[in-house]
């Protein structure tokens, strides 16, 4: 059975990942209304529906602000560890309130969500493994460096959503104070474009078919130079970028098959903008 995946969006304006089969799915992280994510899911042809759970991967307000909206409209339960929830004071709900811990393995239908510990400048922060008749989908964004957990993850996906946050010329010569562009490359904030392209290149596995670049900054970045920089030496992979604005393509994931695209309805683009720590 295939995987479908897509971004709803992706960076400091809000995050939101899709990974579901034709029975069931599940949304990483809640940064849109429960509006907005409705509409984008419909805009793609997929049914809001299925979303049968919402995983949170830390408490940054792009990773969480639609969250109580999302909850209300799909009345299902949203994963969070209690360190996350209790340094993110958002009222959930009992009946809809589940926690997970590292390296648990939660079956949400036929799909397996599997977390495990990663770096970054938050309380306690998770990324996520989604698995479906072997395969393998992970989200890696908002790491400060590619630690063992990541790589060891990486290594076993078919499809990923990898953060490439920021260029580390544009970064160094931008406007943003001093101690901001520490945090952000200082090893706790997020993954450069080098960072991000030594990891796919060093641990790539041969049946990765396709890899969807996230969380590009707004201001140190520009998805032209991240296309164009992993293009080189893409392989036999296909590289995508995940919109800041917008949802992405929707891209079936299958062991057998690659390069599988569903065509996209028209789409309206609505612009959001909020200033975030990291952009």
């Amino acid at each position: 059975m295939a995987l479908s995946i897509a971004s709803l969006n992706s960076g400091s304006n809000g995050n939101c990942y899709y990974v579901g089969n034709d029975r069931e799915a599940i949304l990483v992280d809640a940064g849109l209304s429960a509006k907005e994510t409705d509409t984008r899911l419909k805009r793609l042809g997929l049914i809001p529906t299925k979303v049968k759970a919402i995983f949170i991967t830390h408490e940054h307000g792009d990773h969480i602000k639609g969250l109580r909206s999302v909850i209300k409209k799909y009345k299902v339960p949203v994963y969070i560890t209690t360190n996350t929830h209790q340094q993110c004071r958002l009222r959930i709900k009992e009946q809809y309130l589940r926690t997970f811990n590292a390296f648990e393995t939660i079956k949400i239908g036929s799909l397996s969500v599997t977390a495990f510990p990663k770096i970054h400048d938050a309380c306690d922060p998770h990324s996520f493994i989604v698995s479906c008749d072997s395969i393998n989908v992970g989200v890696f964004t908002d790491i400060g460096s590619a630690c063992k957990n990541v790589v060891h993850h990486f290594k076993q996906c078919h499809a990923a959503f990898l953060e490439s946050n920021y260029d580390e010329e544009m970064l160094d010569k931008g406007s943003y104070p001093h101690a901001l562009k520490n945090r952000i490359r200082g090893g706790k904030g997020h993954l450069s474009n080098r960072q991000a392209l030594q990891l796919f290149l060093e641990h790539k596995p041969p049946f990765m078919s396709h890899l969807l670049l996230s969380h590009l900054s707004e201001n140190n970045n520009r998805p032209d130079i991240v296309q164009n920089l992993f293009n080189r030496c893409a392989g036999n992979t296909e590289i995508a970028i995940a919109p800041r604005y917008e949802e992405s393509h929707v891209y079936d994931i299958d062991s057998t098959a690659r390069y599988v695209v569903r065509p996209m309805r028209h789409k309206i683009v609505k612009h959001q903008f909020q200033l975030s720590l990291f952009q």
